[in-house]
């Protein structure tokens, strides 16, 4: 599971962006954080700090391991779509070898639209996950191809232009094509009305009863069934098309493994390479069984400094959550940072055994937590350019309860977003009094980073399945709940005394700033991000949303917590701290009850009560006010380059890091240099 961070309400969820390209000065550190601004995006770099001190040989690791990183790419954009690749081929032939007047408004949109396609890998929103709407027109797009060489477009076999085109340009201009990436509406068959590439031919009852009918409710050990595998019907018959070397996107991966073993050559340790040679062993055989000896291989290296993140991980992507997206993860522990995390980690039983969850539903023995605070060397696949700012991982349920788990915060992305959205004017908009103002200014960036410590250190690792519940038993509500019980788990713990007592809150009332935060995103701020008329799909904002509109009903008799209006706007104000405490323990008692039982009925009703509609007239409001401070909602990041240096006998002497890359130089460089896949991927 991962923290997005777009979890944080602060304005470090918000920062400085809007309209057309433009670049950006230097903070007052002399490193542009800023590279660049278009759409709904800002695109922002991060720091590597650290990695000079690493040794040669560390280096060396990271750069391998970066390599096999990068050459995933690919996957993740057909898995978002099944003509991604193919259209993003097309527009970059288009945006390098066009010889029209560049400066005309048709290509200037059409360059906007292919860095949107490059942020989302893909042509739907990221996060909205609605599909794009060209600026540019169709006439000029199908112009543009055909005065194009045609060895440059990505054409099949005796396929012509014009077939292409046909082909494609529906795609990208029909809104009613393809009009979601995934979908999440309750009473619609959720495979059929989604575009991502999870599955061909199938629908939702289909899908379903295939991997109902392979479980055994009495396996304690489950495998995470359909996790790297695309399900098709052929022939009348369901069958899985593996992701593996000899199978789908096996070009990739072949890519990949081959800079695991460079990897697996300079590992720390033993059991560092243990984890990279199971990791291969998996990518060879397709098998989850290697997998889930993969991941417990992983979660019990803790020695190591540098780490990673490569494979098939989260299924957010999939309308079923059961699939999942590729993505990887190159970094070395803060070792200055992580004593916060390793406190929490060390008091883990503590936490688990205080909870205010039903004793049948917590764990006796929290085995194997350990946390972090990691520095992100690269980013990639599903977490590049947009990223998580914490990771908990493996996901599956009888690992984490019998091996434990891994947390981390990436500490220098969580940064990096901090130091660019400080005084951007969205306090000062959306909060109510100087007294919030003034808690947010002393307590935000602390409370915000422990919050997210918690969430993925304890929430996520928390409770437990009862005897014979299956893990998917939520279907496509699971992967809300679970981000609720992880965000519950952190609010309510914010406000224990135990925290002032660790040392890891400086005061009583600092916990105020992210109950304040929190409740003024689910209720109001985070809005921004959805189109007027629009319902809430995406599981982070639904568990958002339902938290902070239960809590909203369930105290309202008390006023705990309020809507009021001032200068004709509407704020948050919340009037009893303790008491909303206390509700957001009743709703982690009622969520671990559900994730611990598997009551889909309950789940399907607490999310659909409280998660998914928007009153459309606070909407508006909202997207009124948010335009007025020329804000962007959503931001990424371009990563630094790595260069392998070798002395004249090939002998590596040095890993040198950069930051001067530009945004589209990055995207075209990494199209060119990391793009191993066929355009059709069957």
């Amino acid at each position: 599971m991962k923290t997005s961070i777009y979890s944080m309400a602060l304005a470090a969820t918000l920062l400085v962006s809007c309209g057309g390209a433009k670049k950006t000065t230097a903070d007052a550190d002399k490193f542009s954080y800023t590279v660049e601004r278009f759409a709904d995006l800002q695109i922002l770099r991060y720091k590597v700090p650290g990695f000079e001190e690493l040794s040669l040989k560390q280096k060396e690791l990271i750069y391998y391991l970066t390599e096999a990183a990068l050459e995933g790419r690919d996957i993740l954009f057909d898995q978002n779509g099944k003509y991604n690749l193919r259209i993003r081929r097309l527009l970059e032939a288009v945006y390098t070898n066009y010889t029209g007047d560049k400066n005309s408004s048709d290509f200037k949109a059409m360059e906007i639209y292919l860095k949107r396609v490059w942020f989302s890998n893909g042509i739907h929103h990221h996060y909205g996950a609605e599909k794009f709407t060209p600026e540019f027109s169709q006439a000029f797009l199908k112009e543009a191809v055909a005065g194009i060489d045609s060895s440059k477009l990505p054409l099949e076999k005796g396929e012509s232009i014009e077939q292409l085109c046909e082909l494609l340009l529906p795609v990208i201009f029909d809104p009613k094509v393809m009009p979601k990436r995934v979908n999440q509406a309750d009473g619609e068959d959720l495979i059929l009305t989604s575009a991502c590439n999870y599955y061909d031919g199938v629908t939702q009852s289909e899908a379903e009863a295939y991997y109902d009918a392979l479980k055994d409710p009495k396996d304690e050990t489950p495998i995470s069934y359909g996790l790297n595998s695309r399900l098709v019907k052929k022939d009348g018959k369901l069958q899985e098309h593996t992701w593996k070397v000899g199978g789908l996107y096996s070009a990739a991966i072949e890519k990949m493994v081959y800079w695991l073993k460079k990897a697996e050559g300079v590992a720390e340790n033993d059991q560092q390479k243990a984890v990279i040679a199971q990791l291969i062993r998996f990518y060879e055989t397709g098998d989850l069984k290697d997998f889930d000896d993969y991941a417990i291989l992983w979660v019990k290296d803790l020695d190591s400094r540098i780490d990673f993140v490569n494979g098939f991980t989260e299924t957010y992507g999939d309308p079923l959550g059961m699939k999942a997206s590729w993505e990887s993860l190159v970094n070395f522990k803060d070792v200055e940072a992580t004593q916060r995390a390793e406190l929490i980690s060390r008091n883990a039983q503590w936490f688990e055994d205080h909870s205010p969850v039903d004793k049948v539903y917590k764990k006796e023995q929290v085995k194997g937590v350990s946390a972090k605070v990691i520095t992100a060397a690269i980013l990639a696949g599903d977490l590049y350019p947009a990223t998580a700012i914490g990771i908990n991982l493996p996901n599956a349920n009888w690992i984490r309860a019998q091996h434990g788990s891994k947390s981390v915060t990436i500490g220098n992305i969580t940064d990096a977003y901090n130091k660019a959205s400080h005084g951007n004017g969205f306090n000062e908009e959306f909060v109510y009094s100087e007294v919030e103002k003034k808690l947010i200014d002393s307590y935000g960036d602390l409370t915000g980073d422990l919050h997210t410590d918690l969430h993925e250190c304890l929430g996520h690792g928390s409770g437990k399945l009862l005897p014979g519940v299956d893990p998917d038993a939520l279907k496509a509500y699971g992967a809300t709940v679970e981000e609720a019980r992880a965000d519950l788990f952190g609010l309510y713990y914010m406000a224990d005394p135990k925290l002032v007592e660790l040392k890891l809150l400086p005061d009583e009332n600092a916990y105020k700033a992210e109950y304040y935060t929190f409740l003024m995103n689910g209720l109001m701020t985070q809005l921004v991000r959805i189109q007027p008329g629009g319902i809430i799909e995406e599981a982070h904002m639904r568990n958002r949303q339902l938290i902070a509109r239960w809590v909203f009903e369930k105290g309202a008799a008390d006023r705990v917590v309020e809507l009021v209006k001032k200068d004709g706007k509407t704020y948050v104000v919340v009037n009893d701290y303790q008491k909303l405490r206390q509700l957001f323990g009743d709703l982690l008692s009622e969520i671990q009850r559900i994730k611990s039982t598997g009551d889909l009925k309950a789940a399907r009703l607490l999310v659909e009560e409280y998660a998914v509609k928007v009153d459309p007239a606070l909407h508006r409001e909202i997207l009124d006010r948010f335009a007025k401070l020329n804000l962007a909602p959503y931001k990424g990041f371009v990563n630094p380059k790595y260069e392998l240096v070798t002395d004249k006998n090939g002998v590596v002497t040095d890993v040198k890091v950069t930051y001067e890359e530009g945004y589209a130089e990055q995207m075209l460089r990494y199209s060119k240099d990391y793009s191993p896949l066929p355009s059709v991927n069957n």
